[in-house]
């Protein structure tokens, strides 16, 4: 027979076993824990033997959670629980003794997501906390050490559901964001599993209420404020982006809840930039690449604008295929996120995590004709300096690019032209009025901008002079 320790991990399943449950913690609360990655179907507590099975209504939807929790682990009560595959392929319960409960609270969970209101009762019997009816939460961030941006936030509270609107500011000298759900129980799963965890480790300390708003009015999409429903709002350089006033938004704060999630931090890296609850792998699989124009140092330049990339290897018999190994997990997330499905030299590029930890360079004497290369110590990193403005600026690929680093010497024709000889259409441009030093090109396609990025960022103007080329969020 053999021991427990050598017990093979099961395939994947809908049902998860859910281990070291601390005592006390109900029905509500594990349901809880599968409720951001699908519908939950069915629940079994084994609270003799502080055990649960939890069955999702898609194996896509177990995987997922399993995912998520595998490199950050959950906890209930303040104490780690693990999960797991289950041998099992679905759950009976029907001839379990001592189900009551736990399925009233499934119901219960299941048909509050639907927003059906006569439900109430089946949480409260369980022992969970009812929700608050807003869908706006009140965000206070706590010994901020790194910035907090925009993009982070959403990053994270994007996990619970999906996110309408953004509303950054200070207020009482303290970093504070109001953040609006299209539904009300994704805002109560976030404030159940974020509340009182740090996103950086040792900082940046998350407090978060319900706000008795129930709708936020968003004038501008800029850095401080954001509609993600609406692409058309203007840029602005204003801050006054809430119509009900913010003198008093916030309603009581609810019993706390026990959180769902550990530290949110990833146990590799404490820089910012780094989103919590991101699978450990930073190597990604670039796929569909053109093996007549790519190239490692393209490769390096692009997925450099979203993390500091530190190697990449095109594959030798398969030039369409490269691997690009990013500084951790989450830049790597960061990279998949803004150019999977991304045009690249005529071409739809898929990016997606590998299953190789890290790229391996040639052996001595090995061919690779130059396609495998080392960048673990290019001077070219945006994100090495943990104060760099860098972070708060990581953009979509758009047709505008940002230029910085100018010299005085250069003129808009000179800039003009020297897109134009890379095969770029320039439709407009704009030097920033309180820094000649910076600018604004918008070209004829993303996909133009794309390759202008990779051509020209980096071009050097002489006497140690180059072009610093970005993303904007702005239009010309």
């Amino acid at each position: 027979k053999k021991s427990k320790g050598n017990r093979l991990p099961c395939s994947p399943s809908r049902v998860l076993h859910i281990r070291q449950i601390p005592n006390g913690v109900t029905g509500t609360e594990v349901v809880s824990l599968g409720v951001p990655f699908g519908r939950v179907t069915n629940l079994l507590m084994l609270r003799g033997k502080g055990q649960a099975f939890l069955e999702m209504a898609s194996i896509d939807a177990a995987v997922s959670m399993v995912n998520y929790y595998t490199p950050v682990t959950p906890h209930l009560h303040n104490q780690p629980v693990y999960i797991q595959y289950s041998k099992y392929k679905e759950l009976r319960t029907d001839n379990h003794h001592n189900q009551s409960r736990p399925q009233a609270a499934l119901q219960g969970v299941n048909a509050e997501q639907h927003s059906n209101p006569d439900i109430t009762s089946a949480l409260a019997a369980e022992g969970g906390v009812l929700p608050s009816h807003s869908s706006v939460l009140r965000i206070i961030v706590e010994n901020v050490f790194y910035p907090i941006t925009l993009d982070i936030l959403y990053q994270i509270f994007s996990k619970f559901g999906f996110v309408l609107r953004i509303v950054m500011f200070q207020k009482n000298s303290k970093f504070q964001a109001l953040l609006q759900y299209a539904d009300a129980m994704n805002a109560y799963y976030a404030k159940m599993s974020l509340d009182g965890h740090s996103i950086y480790t040792g900082c940046c300390t998350l407090h978060i209420d319900f706000s008795k708003l129930t709708n936020l009015t968003v004038k501008y999409n800029n850095d401080k404020s954001r509609d993600f429903t609406r692409n058309d709002l203007p840029f602005g350089y204003g801050q006054r982006t809430v119509e009900t006033s913010l003198s008093s938004p916030f309603g009581p704060s609810l019993p706390p809840v026990p959180g769902t999630l550990g530290p949110l931090t990833v146990a590799t890296s404490s820089a910012p930039g780094h989103i919590p609850g991101i699978p450990g792998n930073s190597v990604l699989l670039v796929s569909n690449l053109n093996p007549e124009a790519i190239t490692p140092y393209g490769l390096f330049i692009l997925f450099g604008v979203y993390g500091d990339v530190h190697r990449v290897k095109i594959m030798f018999k398969k030039r369409g295929i490269a691997l690009v190994q990013m500084a951790d997990a989450t830049q790597a997330q960061l990279a998949i996120n803004y150019l999977d499905g991304q045009r690249l030299y005529g071409r739809v590029m898929h990016a997606t995590l590998s299953k190789y930890q890290t790229i391996q360079l040639p052996h001595e004497g090995q061919e690779d004709k130059g396609l495998t290369k080392d960048y673990s110590n290019s001077p070219l990193h945006r994100f090495k300096n943990p104060c760099s403005k860098n972070f708060q600026n990581i953009f979509a690929p758009s047709a505008t690019l940002h230029l910085s680093n100018i010299p005085p010497s250069v003129t808009v024709d000179d800039l003009k032209n020297l897109f134009t000889n890379k095969g770029s259409t320039v439709k407009g441009f704009r030097f920033f009025q309180k820094d000649c030093k910076m600018a604004l090109i918008q070209l004829g396609s993303v996909e133009e901008a794309v390759h202008a990025l990779i051509e020209l960022h980096n071009h050097d103007f002489g006497e140690n002079q180059h072009l610093r080329v970005s993303f904007s969020k702005s239009s010309v």
